[in-house]
């Protein structure tokens, strides 16, 4: 067996992925003869036929089939080296399309966005606020946020903004004074406690955590909203107990103008995930995006 050219190899995959010998040819800038001439040799020095052939169609025999499943992985990666050295060769330019849950673009990129955009004057930033979980791709984003519980098996993450995070509950000094101070997430059940229900429909639980017993809640309570500013105010006017990301309670708590309920309880998970699909080209303000995430974590 004489060793092939990886030009051949390459136009091999091409043929097979196509379909057929015109169309390849015609992605490739050349002749369908010349493409031809170029698989014949490259089953001349293999010494096995690769394609079956006929007036209608071209379709890899079995040890065609058996090669490319074993080729295809490494031509990727060729295809993705040959990308790469292209995108360093260039400052990254165009729109960077990212969605993300609201929390994330209130209290995560604002500290990030503005680096990132300085560094790199030819990117663009769209970000929408969607808290479902949407099809990124089939929206016409780039990147999405999630937490780590919410990300599809096939997608790369990338660890965006703090990597502990909390919900907390607390409370008014009136509405405490007047009800009294929890001592057990159970006793949550005979308080006035403001829910959250999600866009999707879902109503939010809460859940705490101490030295590994967890219990969940569902609130039941005077006000149930998809507002997280109104459920601030509700709780700052002595509605009831909030339940939300200490991002959104932090200043008040040290302000003093809401307590903190159950702190012993207060669950930590992990923080959220810019995630992006698995593909061979990513463009280029996504990857300047993602390398910038890595220095900001390093």
């Amino acid at each position: 067996m004489r060793q092939p050219h990886l030009s051949d190899v390459v136009l091999f995959a091409a043929v097979v992925e196509a379909g057929g010998f015109r169309v390849a040819a015609q992605k490739r800038g050349m002749s369908a003869s010349s493409l031809s001439d170029c698989i014949r040799r490259l089953e001349a020095d293999l010494g096995v036929r690769l394609l079956n052939r006929t007036t209608r169609s071209v379709t890899p025999t079995e040890a065609g089939a058996r090669l490319l499943q074993r080729l295809r992985p490494a031509l990727e990666e060729i295809d993705a080296a040959f990308n790469d050295l292209d995108d360093n060769t260039q400052r990254p330019v165009g729109t960077l399309r990212l969605n993300v849950p609201v929390p994330t673009a209130r209290f995560v990129l604002p500290g990030l966005i503005p680096a990132f955009l300085e560094r790199y004057p030819g990117v663009n930033v769209e970000v929408a606020m969607d808290n479902t979980h949407i099809d990124i791709i089939a929206a016409g984003y780039d990147a999405g946020v999630r937490y780590e519980e919410s990300l599809a098996k096939d997608m790369i993450a990338v660890p965006i903004g703090p990597r502990r995070q909390r919900f907390v509950a607390a409370a008014s000094a009136r509405y405490l004074e007047k009800n009294g101070v929890p001592q057990h997430p159970r006793d949550l059940l005979a308080h006035r406690l403001i829910g959250h229900r999600f866009e999707s429909g879902k109503l939010g639980v809460w859940e705490f955590e101490n030295n590994g017993d967890i219990v969940r809640i569902p609130p039941q309570g005077p006000l149930l909203t998809s507002s997280q500013d109104l459920e601030v105010g509700a709780a700052l006017g002595g509605a009831g107990i909030i339940y939300t990301f200490e991002e959104y309670l932090r200043p008040l708590l040290e302000e003093g103008k809401l307590l903190p309920v159950l702190e012993d309880w207060w669950q930590a998970f992990e923080g959220p995930y810019l995630y992006y699909h698995d593909r061979r080209h990513v463009p280029s303000p996504l990857r300047a995006f993602v390398d910038f995430l890595k220095d900001e974590a390093a």
